[in-house]
């Protein structure tokens, strides 16, 4: 939405959505208790997840770096003794390195 612009929706006053929010009440309320009385079986939507996509999950599962948990106590401890350095250099370098790839595959 631009603020140039007018908005293409439609707003309410104030009185006028309260007064259509108080006549929608008791439907939505009477709709609840229909929802909560069917129970969890019947209150979703059935779905099933198809062979390709749980053979993608297990591929993800398994590439998934191990973590040094060693390392990461050592910067947690720098870092609440507040000797943690950051190298801005090497953070710039690798931003800069995976814009590059990005627009690299972009491209192609």
């Amino acid at each position: 939405m631009k603020i140039s612009q007018p908005s293409d929706t439609p707003v309410a006053h104030s009185s006028n959505a309260a007064s259509l929010a108080a006549k929608s009440a008791p439907a939505a309320s009477a709709q609840a208790k229909n929802t909560a009385a069917k129970g969890p079986q019947e209150a979703g939507v059935a779905v099933t997840v198809s062979s390709l996509a749980r053979s993608i999950k297990a591929d993800g599962a398994n590439d998934l770096a191990e973590v040094d948990m060693a390392k990461v106590s050592a910067v947690k401890q720098a870092i609440s003794d507040g000797t943690y350095k950051v190298n801005a250099g090497v953070i710039a370098d690798k931003l800069l390195s995976n814009a590059q790839e990005m627009l690299q595959r972009s491209r192609v």
